[in-house]
């Protein structure tokens, strides 16, 4: 199965190559490893580097930042293959994020000192959004950024930060206004090996996405340069985050069909082989009827999400649409996840079959990047005029 539809206008003959390479680098260099990662609970850094000399995280970068320069189909194609693959532990979804809001909002100086890292694998970022007391409502941070001399003083906490481990990059959301409400909220970019005060907590257990490191993130007056403000001027963090957010909601439904394509591919091998009643579980009906139904939401899910990546690439995805491809990816993934599953029988239960692990991962998707609710919510409102 391939991300791309016959009628997916935004696929050159440039992405097509590039999804055959990114596919042979993963089969050569992800998936044996899989396994090993969920064990220790972290993808090998190793790995970052091996993409980046791969080409896997520069196709939407400028080339004078060490990039391939092309559009946000090729960061389309890694993250898809990447879950097609059954994985979800490396976290090049959020190296993807990181990078675009400094594509998008950096200052030439910032686009020079970070992207190329970033493009390589030599850095590794996160974004650090979520706190304690506050999840979707990126209005009421409480963690601040106060001016101090030539420099911020951040103060406050973060939580469920993915690569919050390995992360050499963090971008993070504070207040540097606390009277203004969403115009005091700004990004600012914070490298932990230079950042006193900056400590991380333990590697997170979760139910689900196990080899993907995700940490609380703790700030005790760290000093950051004023250069690190990202962008031109204070205030514009929320601006900035709603902005990239169509492209992080995306990305999940992008995943979600890339999740769902392996999990199809593994369930219908399995019922194929596999025979009950002297006969193969394929050939009950109650079998063929579940798969079509989970084959018609899935190429249902993939002419959206080609529809939504070939708006991001002209410019014209907007949030409703990319809520609509999260919502709706995310839920789907998680039906067809319980109905492949259930057709596993006990070896479903067992974590030595992908599909049991592919089940656990899946339900976060539903939850971060806003969670579905909160989806429903902005697509009724964009029909409320």
């Amino acid at each position: 199965m391939s991300l791309f539809t016959r009628t997916a206008a935004w696929a050159s003959d440039e992405h097509r190559m590039f999804a055959d390479m990114v596919n042979r680098f993963y089969d050569d260099e992800l998936t044996p490893h899989i396994e090993r990662w969920v064990d220790q609970g972290v993808v090998d850094r190793d790995f970052w580097h091996k993409a980046g000399e791969a080409g896997i995280m520069g196709g939407a970068v400028p080339e004078e930042h060490g990039g391939v320069g092309g559009d946000m189909g090729f960061d389309s194609v890694a993250i898809y293959e990447q879950t097609r693959t059954g994985d979800c532990g490396w976290g090049y979804g959020i190296q993807s994020i990181v990078t675009h809001y400094i594509t998008a909002f950096g200052t030439d100086e910032q686009k020079a000192r970070w992207l190329p890292g970033l493009v390589s694998g030599e850095i590794v970022g996160a974004i650090a959004m979520t706190e304690p007391s506050t999840g979707s409502d990126l209005q009421a941070v409480r963690t601040t950024a106060e001016k101090d001399g030539n420099q911020y003083r951040i103060n406050g906490s973060k939580i469920f930060i993915t690569n919050g481990q390995t992360a050499d990059l963090v971008i993070t959301v504070a207040k540097t206004d606390k009277g203004a409400g969403s115009k005091g909220v700004s990004l600012i970019v914070v490298e932990p090996d230079k950042a006193e005060g900056f400590s991380r907590g333990k590697n997170l257990k979760k139910l689900g996405m196990k080899a993907n490191d995700t940490s609380e993130l703790f700030y005790e007056n760290v000093k950051v340069p004023l250069t690190n403000l990202l962008g031109h001027e204070e205030g514009q963090g929320f601006y900035q985050l709603m902005k990239q957010l169509p492209w992080e909601r995306l990305l999940i439904a992008i995943q979600a069909l890339g999740a769902i394509d392996f999990a199809l591919e593994q369930t219908v091998q399995y019922v194929q082989d596999r025979k009950a009643f002297g006969q193969r579980v394929m050939d009950f009906q109650n079998t063929r009827f579940k798969l079509a139904e989970c084959k018609t939401k899935a190429e249902v899910l993939r002419s959206f999400v080609n529809d939504g990546i070939a708006g991001l690439i002209d410019g014209t995805l907007d949030a409703p649409t990319a809520s609509m491809a999260k919502y709706y990816g995310t839920e789907i993934q998680n039906e067809i996840m319980h109905e492949c599953l259930q057709l596993f029988g006990g070896y479903g239960f067992m974590m030595e079959y992908p599909i049991a692990r592919l089940y656990a991962d899946a339900r976060v998707q539903m939850i971060y990047g806003g969670t579905n609710e909160i989806m429903k919510e902005l697509i009724a409102r964009s029909m409320d005029v």
